[in-house]
């Protein structure tokens, strides 16, 4: 089993910038996708951005291409989400999550919130 640690959320002005961290342990040679989702207040969870972990080849929903980047460090066992010119709607919990192969995210970080203010 895979486990997962989000760090690096907190409060941030709109057009500033954070950078969100997982750390992965455990079986991390089952990974086969890790992605970042966010859920709002009073909204669904929603998918942010994900990377293949062997390819590299990343994706990203249409709210935030552009402006956020996900990257993988496979030797560190992590991926990371450097979100810039922030606005006040990407205020959520962002959660990291890892799939093991197929369309099934199975398991989950506890989550960072991440404020931003206008």
């Amino acid at each position: 089993q895979v486990q997962l640690v989000e760090s690096g959320g907190g409060l941030v002005q709109a057009g500033g910038s954070l950078r969100l961290s997982c750390a992965a342990s455990g079986r991390t040679f089952s990974l086969y996708r890790l992605g970042w989702f966010r859920q709002a207040p009073g909204k669904d969870r929603e998918f942010v951005s994900a990377v293949f972990w062997r390819g590299g080849e990343t994706y990203y929903s249409e709210s935030v291409k552009g402006r956020f980047t996900i990257s993988r460090d496979n030797a560190e066992n992590s991926v990371y989400l450097q979100m810039n010119s922030l606005k006040p709607e990407d205020t959520a919990v962002y959660y990291c999550a890892s799939n093991s192969g197929g369309s099934i995210w199975d398991t989950w970080g506890l989550g960072t919130q991440v404020t931003v203010s206008s």
